[in-house]
This record gives structure tokens, C-alpha cells and sequence, in this order.
């Protein structure tokens, strides 16, 4: 079997300027997904550590020290420089794992993975010996924070439960403000990216639930035409009049 990955890269042309991911079935009828990058294409476990690796036939060494912080005593274990480069390096494997997976619009894989990454910050501000290190992984948090609840909101969207995912909205931009009060930060929330994303997903989800049956046809209509979906546009519109010959024929309720 030849180990040139030539003919696979000329098959899926790399494009800097986008993410490119896709889900495949491997040789052993299980799915993996595959991001591409310049130099070739990295391939994701869906379950587990991303690199399919067991450290210490633990999950993740996060798992492993969490493991070992048990045992010692919670207020004892202390995790040193090595350690904590060490979990760095497999938080980014989770990250990338999750990027590619909201890509693909796996948001279950999404809500999970950026939990998981919340409890390795939570760990290492608990255990990390330098300050340097704690400040290294939570400065990240109000940006998983974020990338957790759009999963989580794009869960109840698809369940038409608006009212589920502005809870999870407010609850995200809460924790968030949390961060923000831990570090002295509360004057600086209008330039917190993270809280102005979700204000705006905030207002799309109010302003989509708000929205009546034949608003919403009229607005995937117009969108339709601006991408230049005509099929779409047509189905749309046949929807539309099919909505409106139905509330003439309804009696009115007086």
C-alpha cells in the first residue's frame, strides 16, 4: 500500500481563506472527521481524544491528572510547567475538533467538547503551580463559553424551542460577565466580543421567534433571491400563496 498522500490532497484542493472539513467513514466503518490544511489533512476521532491516543489508558490526560489529583488529595496536587504544556497541547486538539465539527454543523460534538475544554481551564486555575499558566488557559474561557452556547442554541433552534435558546444565551453571557468580575473586568464589557455576539444572536433568535408563518416564508424568500436561488425562490413563493389562499378560506373570528 503506498503511504503517498499525493492523489488524496489533488482531490481536495486546500482554500486559505475558508475552513474546510468533512466527515468520513474510516476502514473500520466508523466516522472521523478531516480538516485540511496547507501542508495536508488532519483526521479527528469523533469520540475520545481527538488523536485516538489513550495516555495512561485514560481518555485524555486531563483524565489522567484528574485521576491522580484524587488520589493525592484535591488541595495538594500541584501541576508543574511540563504538565500544564502538556494539557495545552492536547486542548488544542479538542479545539480544532470542535471548530471543524460547528463547521459541520455536529453541534452536539461542539456543546461537549468546548465543556470539556472548560473543565481543563477549571483544573489548571485549581492545580497549575505559576500564575502564568492559570492565566495561559483561562484567558480562553470567554470565547469557549461563546462557542458552547451557539452549539447549544443551534441545538434548540433546530427544535424550534426559541424559548430554550435564549435561556441558554443569557445564561452564556452570565458566565461570561462572571469571568469578566473575576479578573475586574465589569467596565469592560461592551468591548467583550464574546458578550456583543451573543447579544446579536440574542436579538436573531427574538426577532426569528416574533416572526409568523408567512413572515418567515417572505424572509427566506428574499434571501433566496439575494443568493440567487431560484428553484428555492419558486418553492417559496408557491408557499407563500398557497399560505395566503388558506387564511381567505379560514372564517373570520370576530
Amino acid at each position: 500500500m503506498s503511504l503517498d498522500l499525493r492523489a488524496i490532497l489533488r482531490d481536495w484542493e486546500y482554500a486559505p481563506d475558508r475552513l474546510q472539513a468533512r466527515i468520513i467513514v474510516g476502514d473500520d466503518g466508523l466516522e472521523r472527521i478531516q480538516v485540511r490544511i496547507d501542508l495536508g489533512i488532519m483526521q479527528l476521532e469523533l469520540d475520545g481524544r481527538p488523536d485516538g491516543d489513550r495516555p495512561h489508558g485514560r481518555e485524555s490526560l486531563l483524565d489522567h491528572f484528574e485521576s491522580l489529583a484524587a488520589e493525592s488529595g484535591e488541595s495538594r496536587f500541584r501541576l508543574d510547567p511540563e504538565a500544564c504544556a502538556s494539557l495545552m497541547r492536547e486542548g488544542l486538539q479538542y479545539y480544532h475538533r470542535y471548530l471543524a465539527a460547528f463547521h459541520l454543523e455536529r453541534y452536539p460534538i461542539v456543546a461537549r467538547d468546548a465543556e470539556r475544554n472548560l473543565r481543563l481551564f477549571a483544573f489548571v486555575r485549581a492545580h497549575a503551580q505559576r500564575d502564568r499558566d492559570k492565566i495561559e488557559f483561562d484567558q480562553y474561557r470567554p470565547y469557549v463559553v461563546m462557542m458552547r452556547t451557539r452549539a447549544l442554541v443551534a441545538v434548540e433552534l433546530a427544535r424550534k424551542d426559541h424559548r430554550k435558546a435564549l435561556a441558554f444565551i443569557d445564561e452564556g453571557v452570565k458566565e461570561i460577565r462572571g469571568f469578566l468580575k473575576e479578573y475586574g473586568q465589569e467596565n469592560k464589557e461592551a468591548e467583550c466580543n464574546e458578550i456583543q455576539f451573543l447579544a446579536r444572536l440574542k436579538r436573531d433568535v427574538e426577532s426569528e421567534r416574533a416572526l409568523g408563518p408567512l413572515e418567515q416564508l417572505e424572509r427566506e424568500l428574499e434571501r433566496s433571491i439575494q443568493l440567487e436561488h431560484y428553484e428555492d425562490a419558486a418553492r417559496i413563493r408557491d408557499q407563500i400563496r398557497r399560505l395566503g389562499e388558506t387564511d381567505a378560506a379560514s372564517p373570520a373570528v370576530s
